[in-house]
């Protein structure tokens, strides 16, 4: 038997083989007004009794003053929108100290787990939750809450701040995610509803009442001290997996560093819990060389760590937080090599603090006075403040923001791609530039009736020219104005001379770093050694064509190297140099670097001259002699 509308039992059954035409003429004696009674008391006792057993983890209800955007599907991005009712599974995570905007949207990577499913939300007896507590990240303010009713200003709000190098960074996503529960779903096809405004949270894991319309005072953009922080999931400190070439941390919240005990410590915000704090220790040194035992042994080991709130950590020593971010390295390593200051430490500071603008503090690790006199111009350009020597720093030092370890993609090169800003190699040169003062941006940049002028690097002990005259000459004759320099302890003469020259050649060595100086537009000429050492040559091949530079190789013959004048022509040295280089680095090195000399064979070498300028010489005559840059 069936319910009519009143509760009664209709006047029609399928027992036996009845004929249709008894049912349809009951049902005819049924009054519409009955009926459609009937059917409303119905659907109320069918929606009363999913509702009694149904479980929700997340709901969340919005009372709108304007229509919601919609897909193609007719809801909104990342949630289902039903009569005031958003249902909104893996759309917010929340507890008592915020929202967590941490999940995946359109465009955005998760600084949490990284495609799981949201946990639900925490319940907190109906209270609505704005966004409030300690943990906000700088990169998504406030502010910028989307609505969950537009598709557009979510998207528009995905990328506040810049993205960072892949290696390092990964932003909060301010959009919802698109997975949808199922109880979700159910919730919205109870009921339908055409507006939506700025979200009142309520946990609930069972019934589900109409909440009456709330909004949310408007949160307005403020400096980080006012702005109230939302919370986010938990993500380790530091990255010791994604980077081949260095360990790195951040730590965003209440950090302090201590340089006393080599320490960087983030002290979790009262009533953190597990999801949003988790205690950790870790041992960096923050220099890009790590799988290298050798440059790695002299550099300091830094403690990276987070504490709980209320474990005894020194209090700042100004008594304040500085609003200004910190970034933490080592200058030791490598960094006596002229090359090796440029690709461990002075590329990767300009890839990491360069967007910054000044307003970074850079604390030092392991400084050396004399290193960082040399390349004060470039500290000075980088940052609008003292350098800090950790290992001598007394203080305890806080900040809402600590990079460890710098920005690194590859020996003396970046990746645009994965550099904050889009940055290049053709940026770095000219904030190179711009720091020693050098006014040549580009080749034409210079008196058109002066000859183009190439710069010799002589070396002083191994790789050297040893016809370096017949050099000279052999460039003047094809047109070059000719100047040999061996450079000395001071960077800015000697970029001040390459910034002057065209082009600029050399044995492969570190005084080819020079061409950093060089105005875009000129030539670089690598002398290849003896032994195979065109894979060591790539250190400047590629960098060199990323400044915008022509790059022209030149690999000598055993009659140019001075190993011939050591060896028979016979020897393993010249017949088997794959089986020297099986042998290890120092090996080779010891045969081919540092016992090498090269005399050119100008007859030979004429060629490649040639080739640089008229390079140089087509480009001033397509600027037609006027081209300052």
């Amino acid at each position: 038997m069936g319910m009519d509308a009143g509760g009664g039992k209709l006047p029609y059954s399928y027992a036996g083989q009845q004929d249709g035409g008894k049912l349809v003429k009951s049902v005819s004696r049924v009054e519409p007004r009955r009926f459609g009674l009937g059917l409303v008391a119905g659907f109320l006792l069918v929606t009363c009794a999913y509702f009694s057993t149904a479980k929700f983890d997340a709901i969340q209800i919005a009372m709108t003053s304007r229509p919601v955007s919609s897909n193609a599907g007719g809801v909104g991005v990342g949630s289902l929108e039903v009569g005031g009712v958003v249902a909104a599974a893996d759309t917010y995570n929340a507890s008592r100290q915020g929202l967590d905007l941490g999940k995946k949207g359109p465009g955005a990577t998760s600084m949490a787990d990284e495609g799981s499913e949201a946990e639900a939300l925490e319940k907190d007896g109906g209270k609505a939750s704005s966004p409030s507590g300690p943990g906000s990240w700088s990169g998504v303010p406030a502010a910028l809450l989307p609505p969950v009713s537009s598709e557009e200003a979510a998207n528009s709000t995905l990328e506040s701040g810049g993205l960072e190098d892949e290696e390092l960074q990964v932003q909060d996503a301010v959009a919802s995610g698109s997975k949808r529960s199922k109880d979700s779903a159910a919730a919205a096809a109870a009921t339908r509803s055409a507006n939506v405004s700025s979200p009142s949270v309520v946990h609930s894991h069972h019934a589900i009442l109409p909440a009456p319309a709330q909004r949310i005072p408007e949160v307005k953009q403020a400096d980080s001290e006012t702005t109230p922080a939302r919370e986010r999931e938990w993500k380790p400190l530091c990255d010791v997996t994604s980077n081949r070439r260095i360990d790195w941390c951040e730590l965003d919240g209440d950090v302090r560093v201590v340089g006393a005990n080599a320490s960087v410590t983030l002290v979790a915000p009262p009533g953190a819990d597990n999801r949003t704090f988790r205690a950790e220790s870790w041992r960096i040194k923050p220099y890009p060389r790590k799988a290298d035992p050798n440059a790695m042994r002299f550099v300091r080991v830094l403690t990276v760590r987070s504490v709980a709130s209320g474990s005894g950590e020194a209090a700042c020593t100004d008594g304040g937080d500085d609003d200004v971010p910190a970034l933490v390295f080592s200058d030791r390593g490598y960094t006596g090599n002229y090359f090796h200051a440029f690709t461990d430490v002075i590329l990767p500071l300009f890839l990491t603090a360069r967007r910054y603008a000044g307003e970074v503090r850079l604390l030092v690790a392991d400084l050396q006075p004399w290193w960082v006199g040399k390349f004060l111009p470039v500290f000075r350009s980088i940052s609008k403040y003292e350098l800090v020597d950790l290992d001598r720093d007394p203080r305890v030092r806080c900040f809402r923001h600590v990079q460890v370890g710098l920005t690194s993609h590859a020996d003396f090169s970046i990746d645009p791609r994965r550099a904050p800003n889009g940055y290049s190699m053709l940026d770095f040169t000219r904030f190179m530039r711009a720091a020693y003062g050098l006014p040549r941006g580009d080749v034409v940049a210079a008196a058109p009736a002066r000859r183009p002028r190439l710069l010799v690097v002589a070396r002083a002990r191994t790789r050297r020219f040893v016809n370096t005259e017949e050099i000279v000459r052999g460039a003047e004759a094809v047109g070059f104005e000719a100047v040999v320099s061996e450079g000395t302890h001071e960077v800015a003469p000697f970029a001040e001379l390459a910034n002057g020259c065209d082009a600029i050649m050399g044995v492969h060595g570190a005084g080819l770093t020079n061409m950093v100086f060089l105005p875009t537009g000129g030539v670089v000429i690598q002398v290849v050694p003896l032994g195979g050492l065109e894979f060591v040559a790539g250190y400047f091949r590629g960098p060199s064509v990323d400044m915008g530079l022509r790059y022209l190789e030149y690999r000598i013959e055993p009659e140019e190297s001075t190993l011939v004048d050591q060896y028979p022509r016979d020897h393993p040295i010249f017949t088997d140099p794959n089986g020297i280089k099986s042998k290890g680095w120092e090996s080779l090195k010891d045969a081919y670097l540092d016992k090498q000399d090269v005399r050119l064979d100008m007859e030979r070498f004429r060629p490649t001259l040639q080739e640089a300028i008229a390079h140089l010489r087509k480009a001033k005559a397509k600027a037609n002699g006027d081209g300052n840059n």
